[in-house]
């Protein structure tokens, strides 16, 4: 598989995942010409993409899609849920509703209800046979039922998205930061580390640390996290690294080689 973040954060969320033939985006957040031009910067076009899958409806993860699916028209995979939040995919000729798991040609996605303040959040385990991607980000914690489903892939996009400290002392109002903290909002460093120690196999290849808060993390605190807890449980830690809100991640290919 080829694997590229082209955006994660407050600004917007948009991970792409080709297979073969396969061309898929996760989450459509930013706006249309910076998916267009970052779709193009890793030589891929906007109209080959098959189908967008859709993770919850906050606007980071869905600004752009208004305008890149009547450039593009790719499928959309969305919940009846999700649906009545996006009034303009009402009517949408390319629409297909899902609940449980479904596959896109040979691959299989499997969903994992998340835990986020909104109408329906989903995070996914996509895999074809070969190898497997976690794509986990937006929410609040972790349910241990889920583990035998997630661990061992190959390759883990996992929230990391804040460092308590930082936020406790930060300048979010109290209320924000009750939310970004508690069952309902988004990992922290700590959470996301600790999860990872769980879940990674002799097989993971990289883990991509995902939606870092600018005003409440930095990737040099997400990453000596994650290095200090794998540490601690005496886990090996994969090669890692953190996604960026403005500018795509190197291309992980299905060699697992490194490019760009």
């Amino acid at each position: 598989m080829k694997i590229v973040v082209l955006a994660s954060g407050s600004e917007g969320n948009s991970t792409f995942i080709k297979d073969e033939d396969t061309r898929i985006l996760f989450d459509l957040g930013k706006n249309n010409k910076y998916i267009t031009d970052k779709l193009k910067e890793v030589e891929e076009n906007p109209k080959d993409i098959n189908a967008i899958i859709i993770s919850h409806t906050h606007v980071d993860h869905v600004s752009a899609l208004k305008v890149f699916i009547k450039a593009n028209h790719p499928n959309i995979y969305i919940t009846e849920k999700m649906l009545k939040d996006l009034d303009f995919l009402k009517g949408y000729e390319n629409l297909i509703l899902y609940d449980k798991d479904f596959y896109i040609n040979n691959l299989k996605i499997t969903t994992i209800p998340s835990s986020h303040d909104v109408s329906d959040g989903r995070n996914f385990i996509v895999d074809n046979g070969k190898e497997k991607v976690v794509y986990l980000t937006d929410t609040g914690y972790l349910n241990r039922k889920y583990f035998s489903l997630l661990e061992h892939a190959d390759y883990y996009l996992m929230e990391s998205n804040h460092d308590i400290e930082m936020l406790m002392e930060g300048p979010y109002p109290k209320h924000l930061k009750q939310r970004i903290l508690g069952s309902l909002g988004h990992l922290s460093n700590k959470d996301s580390s600790f999860y990872l120690t769980k879940l990674v196999g002799e097989n993971t290849k990289k883990i991509i640390l995902m939606h870092l808060s600018e005003t409440n993390n930095t990737e040099e605190k997400a990453l000596e996290m994650l290095q200090n807890t794998f540490k601690e449980y005496e886990v090996e830690l994969p090669f890692s690294c953190c996604a960026r809100q403005r500018e795509v991640t190197k291309v992980v290919d299905d060699k697992d080689s490194v490019r760009g």
